[in-house]
Parts: structure tokens; C-alpha cells; sequence
């Protein structure tokens, strides 16, 4: 007897097949014939197609689900490993009595980066199981998985040291640490490019080659709106904007005791948990000799000083001493829709200790007005998700605007100071890890010039705009002023041939002795902009999607070039 589908016709075979695919395009599901073709689908373009398959081998019904439900399976999946991995780092803090001290920092460092990876993966999966998933929600879920990856390295880097200045200790904990950080960092990468599929096809499209153009490198960083990126709010706009006098401060914090608080910390401290609405903190003028940390859930903090060199926050951590980078911050602000002006921020340990951070920000959606950052080596540490500074200063010597945020440098001034003997400066090193990651430094209409300290000795130092931290840093200085500290090639190698060919570094219409780019480095990553629309891409408004956010700092920026 024969069978059913020996009795179809071609033609009833066609119909039932388009049927089929008609059916899959209107459920928003692309047609995929089993579970394998839709994860050899979803898994191309990844870094770790391996690792991309046989997490996705796991995933009931696979191929009857939509792109959104499989992302949100993958980060399941990863949210596992992550609490995995910050119970044995717990465990092995507490039983790890005889690790160096400097080990047992950076394990505190992967506890705090670990939980913050968790909350950006609960984030996404927030997003994408709203009823739209809109370009909005994409930026956002691009953001905060650039940020989950950014957080593995840095837990890593906390364990590189070695030689006299650690005492000639290496570290005992990164064997064990190293295979399931990177782990986790490899399935946030994987899931990162899965994401970012939903931006470059069409909604209820089967077919991924169909492309929506977009402008901006740097997804989700915004356009901008009468000075600021839109994600500033009109009331945080007119707070950055207003005399001090006029605002009505929530706390007060005076040296001489005539506010509520004598240190930033304890006013701080006393805040609400994940308020919804600005909480100001006036700190009036005084030297305040501390270290201050906002956390993740004192989120719309706004600190307001009485003007630069008045109102200053210093203290002295560093590398030399025991310290990670990331936690000899003087101020670390983790907390969400942070904002600040008319301040000072110092880390006053000098040359000789290197690594030591002034300011470290990983808050999305942060703004930073008229401040003042000073420090030497690494000083301004821009370490991830989207942030934008207004009319600041940065002082600093080796690599002194550094990490792996999304930001933008509006009409700052970027000072080098004079470093050690036999040292470079580098204004610049950015620290991008991933193709796929939205993140960048882009230093617009901004002065680059020498401190005073090395203005004096010019001639007897280098001086360069950056330098690749990372396998695909990317940083563009756009209608700056150069002085003629810049070193004529421009750019410095990091290590013999490293990124050089994936680098991103640009240039468009700087001015000045120092921008002359007819002696730049001949890199396959270094171009010339000579395109205004190129340009564009990392303006304030498509970079940073400061239009979305910024008018509610009230700090002023410009959109575009």
C-alpha cells in the first residue's frame, strides 16, 4: 500500500511548505527544520561556536522558539555558572587563609564583579520578556551584556601581578580562578552576538540578511538634546545647570560640622536603597581625606560641590600597596543614573605607585559636570555601560582615561602631567574585549594639551593620544584641540604587533600644533575620518543615546559634530 505523501502532488507539496513558512514568519519564529539547523542558525557569527551549540543543545524545542526566548535561555544557563562561581570564590576566600593579601583582594574584587554580572543578566531577560522589543530594549540588553563581559576581565586583571613591587609574589588563586571566569565570560559573548541579531533583522522577518541601517557604533549610547544625551532628565538637567544656592539639597556635607554629615561616606551611606527619584548631596567646600563608594542600589545619587579645587574628595590607594586597579578608586560609583558636578576627585599616591585610580565608574547612565579628576597613572577609570562628561578636567600620565564603557568626553581638558623617568604618557587606553561590544572612548571638542609639571620639561617626554589596551579598543579624538605635546605619530603600540590590525582609532578636523596626521601610524585599525556621517557615529547623540538621557542631568551638551 502506498504511503500518504506518495499520493501528494508537487503542487500540494509546494502549498503545504508555504503554508508552512508562511505560518513561521507570522508567529515570529523563522523556520527552522529541527533543533540542530536552529542552533547551527543562532551560533553563526558567535566567538565560541562550539561552546554556542552545546549550550543550545540543551534548550527544549529550540527550533519552535523565537530569538528573544533563546537568548533568555542562554543567560539562564550562564546565571547558573555565574552563582556557581561566586559560591567557590566565597569558599575560597574563606578557606584560602595562607593566599597573599593581593589575592584576597581580587577575589573580594570577582565577588562584587560576579553579582554585578548576575544583575545585568537578570536585566536582560527582564527586557526581553516585555511584550515589545523595541531598538530601546536591544541597545539596553547590548549595553548591560558588554558590561557582563567587561566584569569577567576585570576579576581577571586583579590577579595579574607579579615582581618587586607585589613583594615577588604571583598570584596563587588565578590558576583556579581563570578556566570559570573565562567560562562565563565566553557564554556572555556568545549571547552577545545572538543579541545582536535583533537589531540588525527586521522584526517578523525569517531571513537575517535583511539589515536595518544604523548609524551609531556604539548601540544604546543615545542622541543628544540641548547639551546632554536624552537619558538626562529635565530636572537633572536643570540641577546641573542651577546655582547651588537655589537646590535643595537632601543631605548636607560640611567639614566644620554645619550639615547633617562630615564625611561623603556616611551621607552616602544614610541614603535611600534604589530610590526613584534624585537624591542631592551637597558637599560644601573642604578637603574630604576618604575613600567613597556608591553601590548598586543607591541609584539617582547627584553630588554637588562648591566648584573645582573647592569641594575635594581625595585619598591614596594603590597597586604598590596592595590594592587592585579597580579598587584603589578614590571614588567608585556602581549605582545607576549617577550624576555630579563642581568637584574634585583626586588619587594623590603620585608617579611612584602606578596604578591608582581617582574616579572608577561602572553606573549606566551617569553624568559628570564641571569636575576635576587628578591622579597619575590610570586616573579616570571609564570602566563600563554608558557614561558622559561635560567641561571636566583629567589629569593624568599613563593611560589616564581607561576601560570599557561607552563614553563621551564633551569640551574637557586632558592634561599630561610629568610621568617617571623613562616613562610615555597616553592619554588613552581603551579597553574593548569583544567585536560585538558597544563600547568606546570618544573625546570631542576637547583641549589635549600638557600640566604645567611637563610643560616645562616637554622635550624630554612622549606623549601619544592612546594606546590598545584591549584586542579591539576603539577611541576617537573629533574637533579637539592638540598642542604640540602629541607625539606626531600620534598613537603607541601596546605590545609589538597586538591590535593593531583590530583597533579602531580615529581621527576627524582636530586643530592645533599636535594634529597634524600626515606622520600618524600607518595601522590597518588607524584611519583619517575625512566623513562627516562616520564622524557622527560617535557624537553624543549616536554613541551614547545621550539625547535619551542626559536633558535629565541638566548638564549641557551638543548632539552631534
Amino acid at each position: 500500500m502506498p504511503h500518504l505523501h506518495e499520493k501528494l502532488t508537487a503542487p500540494l507539496l509546494l502549498l503545504l511548505l508555504t503554508l508552512t513558512l508562511v505560518a513561521a514568519a507570522a508567529s515570529d519564529v523563522p523556520f527552522y527544520p529541527s533543533a540542530e539547523a536552529a542552533a547551527a542558525a543562532h551560533c553563526e557569527g558567535t566567538l565560541y561556536p562550539e561552546l554556542c551549540l552545546s549550550t543550545l543543545a540543551t534548550v527544549p524545542d529550540l527550533h519552535k522558539k523565537p530569538l528573544p526566548d533563546v537568548i533568555c535561555a542562554t543567560v539562564n544557563r550562564t546565571e547558573v555558572e555565574v552563582a556557581d562561581m561566586a559560591s567557590n570564590c566565597s569558599s575560597f576566600l574563606q578557606q584560602g587563609k595562607s593566599l597573599p593579601p593581593r589575592d584576597r583582594v581580587a577575589i573580594a574584587d570577582c565577588i562584587e564583579l560576579l553579582g554585578t554580572t548576575m544583575d545585568e543578566l537578570q536585566a536582560t531577560t527582564s527586557d526581553l520578556q516585555q511584550p515589545s522589543n523595541g531598538a530601546t530594549v536591544v541597545d539596553h540588553v547590548m549595553t548591560v551584556l558588554s558590561g557582563a563581559i567587561t566584569n569577567q576581565h576585570t576579576c581577571l586583571s586583579g590577579f595579574t601581578y607579579h615582581g618587586p613591587r607585589n613583594g615577588g609574589q604571583v598570584s596563587l588563586a588565578r590558576p583556579y580562578m581563570e578556566p570559570g571566569i573565562r567560562h562565563i565570560s565566553r557564554m556572555v559573548s556568545n549571547t552577545l552576538a545572538m543579541a545582536k541579531k535583533m537589531r540588525s533583522t527586521k522584526p517578523n522577518s525569517p531571513s537575517p540578511s535583511v539589515q536595518v541601517q544604523r548609524r551609531q557604533p556604539f548601540t544604546g549610547y543615545g542622541q543628544m538634546v540641548k547639551g546632554f544625551p536624552r537619558w538626562v532628565r529635565p530636572g537633572d538637567r536643570r540641577l546641573l545647570q542651577a546655582a547651588a544656592s537655589g537646590i535643595t539639597a537632601n543631605a548636607v556635607v560640611a567639614k566644620d560640622g554645619s550639615g547633617g554629615y562630615t564625611t561623603v561616606s556616611a551621607a552616602v551611606t544614610a541614603a535611600p536603597a534604589n530610590s526613584k527619584s534624585r537624591y542631592v548631596i551637597y558637599i560644601k567646600a573642604g578637603a574630604y581625606l576618604e575613600n567613597v563608594e556608591v553601590g548598586k542600589n543607591q541609584k539617582n545619587l547627584m553630588f554637588i560641590g562648591d566648584g573645582i579645587g573647592k569641594t575635594v574628595i581625595k585619598a591614596s590607594r594603590n597597586v604598590v600597596d596592595g590594592y587592585t586597579t579597580f579598587r584603589s578608586a578614590t571614588v567608585a560609583v556602581v549605582g545607576n543614573n549617577f550624576i555630579a558636578r563642581d568637584l574634585t576627585i583626586e588619587n594623590s599616591a603620585g608617579p611612584s605607585k602606578h596604578q591608582a585610580v581617582a574616579l572608577r565608574v561602572g553606573a549606566d547612565l551617569s553624568a559628570f559636570y564641571r569636575c576635576s579628576f587628578v591622579g597619575y597613572q590610570d586616573t579616570l577609570y571609564v570602566h563600563s555601560l554608558r557614561q558622559f562628561f561635560r567641561d571636566c578636567d583629567v589629569y593624568g600620565t599613563v593611560d589616564f582615561v581607561f576601560g570599557n564603557s561607552a563614553v563621551v568626553l564633551q569640551g574637557c581638558s586632558l592634561y599630561a602631567r610629568r610621568p617617571l623617568a623613562g616613562q610615555s604618557n597616553t592619554y588613552t587606553a581603551q579597553g574593548r574585549t569583544d567585536p560585538n561590544q558597544n563600547t568606546g572612548i570618544s573625546v570631542q571638542r576637547c583641549k589635549v594639551s600638557a600640566a604645567s609639571d611637563l610643560a616645562a620639561v616637554q622635550s624630554s617626554f612622549r606623549t601619544y593620544l592612546g594606546r590598545p589596551w584591549q584586542q579591539y579598543s576603539r577611541t576617537v579624538f573629533m574637533e579637539s584641540q592638540m598642542d604640540s605635546v602629541v607625539n606626531p605619530a600620534g598613537w603607541l603600540e601596546w605590545n609589538g604587533n597586538f591590535a593593531l590590525d583590530t583597533l579602531y582609532y580615529g581621527e576627524y578636523q582636530n586643530t592645533g600644533a599636535g594634529a597634524a596626521t600626515s606622520n600618524r601610524v600607518k595601522w590597518k585599525g588607524y584611519r583619517v575620518i575625512t566623513s562627516a556621517s562616520e564622524a557622527s557615529a560617535f557624537t553624543v547623540g549616536s554613541f551614547i543615546d545621550g539625547d535619551v538621557w542626559l536633558p535629565r542631568t541638566s548638564v549641557p551638551f551638543s548632539t552631534g559634530l
